[in-house]
């Protein structure tokens, strides 16, 4: 493998600047779906679009844990130097994908059924949103495998080809998007076509720029693909990832939901609010990717000090990151929630918590940073126990703060909860860099 090139500003940049870029086009995508169905004129269409999409990417975030594990192993195995099992990890993620994404498309009525119960929607809405569901399930195989060649980009330090899979997918989309919908009249059904057509086409992209780990006397090599020790470790780091990802859903799903006792105007402002949390999300993301990978390959290597190296110039960029966008929230929040909606109630409600918003980016730096090194570090039990125990302090703060503050205790106690989850990891941060070799 080639030599490990020295920490630089300049490589960090390299690294999370793509994927960056490349969250930028997420939302894009989701407004062109929008709106060419809304061309119809009809709100069955939209509601069936949206629902159906809503169900299936909850499904498919199951298997969300096959990016953050695969960049934790393969940076490992990249900075040990270990070719053969950098690519086993590949072959290995992406076996998992494929059986996980036909288990979907085979209990897809189960899990249909499953998804209608727990969001209910009228006759009209339902039969459509099955049969866009219907086409799109297809490419679960595909989607899914597409986590799994992120993470492994993402340990290669190749995210301008995840930014180029990002641009084909959603380009794709849009144009199949006009094509099918607003030039062939086909609809729903027109709006799930496109996107399976894009997601088997970003999933050939990017296994094509993963062509050299995918080596035919590795696929061969089922000793070592089927390795029991190696196997074993994958699921529980996976597993770990799953249970924590699920109890940080729980503390956004549930601030939605607490929100919700404060009527539909402060509902309203909250769910916007958060939009600016998505953003501080997408911004962050690409550094939190850049210290995964990172201080995965200084772990590999058992170089202590490159790991700190990496955990601290990293940092730096996203405490920056997070003080710009504090500045810019605090500075332009209010015209932003004016774009946002036109309702003068919720951008009255809005501009009352906004404080709040504006200092999320502050205070989410830290969890950022944290959750990538322990990624990097694969040491998952850690991050599922100290969410837990998070999520645990931001109920216990909920329940005790709404009653005597309302919807403001309840932004206090989201703020709490990154405090929690920057502090909790943090402790554990030293025993972790004692751990490294040297």
């Amino acid at each position: 493998m080639a030599e490990t090139p020295p920490l630089t500003h300049r490589r960090i940049l390299n690294i999370a600047v793509p994927v960056v870029l490349a969250n930028v086009t997420v939302p894009l995508l989701g407004l062109v779906d929008t709106g060419v169905v809304g061309q119809m004129g009809l709100a069955a269409p939209i509601g069936a679009v949206g629902i159906g999409a809503v169900i299936l990417t909850a499904l498919y975030w199951i298997f969300g844990f096959l990016r953050m594990g695969t960049t934790g192993f393969a940076s490992q195995s990249r900075g040990a130097g270990d070719g053969d099992e950098t690519s086993a990890i590949l072959i290995r993620a992406l076996g998992i994908a494929v059986v996980g994404g036909f288990a979907i498309i085979v209990l897809q009525f189960p899990l249909f059924r499953l998804g209608f119960w727990m969001s209910p929607a009228s006759a009209e809405v339902e039969t459509l949103a099955r049969s866009y569901m219907a086409i799109r399930v297809w490419s679960a195989p595909f989607l899914i495998a597409t986590y799994a060649v992120t993470g492994w980009l993402v340990a290669a330090e190749r995210t301008r080809a995840i930014l180029m899979i990002q641009v084909l997918m959603n380009g794709t989309n849009i144009v199949l998007d006009l094509l099918l919908v607003i030039g062939l009249g086909w609809g729903v059904q027109g709006v799930a076509i496109a996107t399976v057509i894009s997601e088997i086409a970003g999933c050939g992209l990017g296994l094509w720029y993963c062509r050299d780990g995918l080596r035919l006397d590795i696929l061969r090599d089922r000793a070592r693909l089927l390795d029991p020790v190696k196997l074993r470790r994958f699921a529980s780091v996976n597993v770990d990832i799953l249970i924590r990802s699920l109890f940080l859903q729980a503390i956004f799903m549930s601030f939605l939901f607490f929100g919700a006792r404060y009527g539909d105007t402060r509902l309203a402002a909250n769910h916007i609010l958060l939009q600016f949390l998505t953003f501080t999300a997408y911004a962050m993301d690409g550094f939190a990717f850049a210290v995964e990978s990172l201080v995965g390959q200084a772990l590999g290597q058992k170089n202590r000090a490159a790991f700190r190296r990496a955990s601290i110039m990293v940092s730096k960029w996203c405490w920056a990151i997070g003080a710009l966008l504090a500045v810019m929230f605090a500075v332009a929040g209010g015209a932003i929630i004016d774009l946002m909606t036109t309702a003068t109630d919720v951008r009255a409600a809005a501009r009352d918590f906004l404080f709040y918003m504006a200092l999320t980016p502050i205070f989410s730096a830290a969890p950022f940073m944290l959750d990538g090194i322990f990624i990097g570090a694969t040491r998952t039990r850690d991050m599922r126990d100290m969410m837990i125990l998070s999520a645990g302090i931001y109920f216990a703060a909920a329940l005790a703060l709404m009653p005597m503050s309302g919807n403001h205790g309840l932004w206090i106690a989201l703020l709490i909860s990154f405090v929690a989850r920057g502090g909790t990891l943090g402790a554990k941060y030293p025993a972790l860099e004692r751990s490294i070799g040297r």
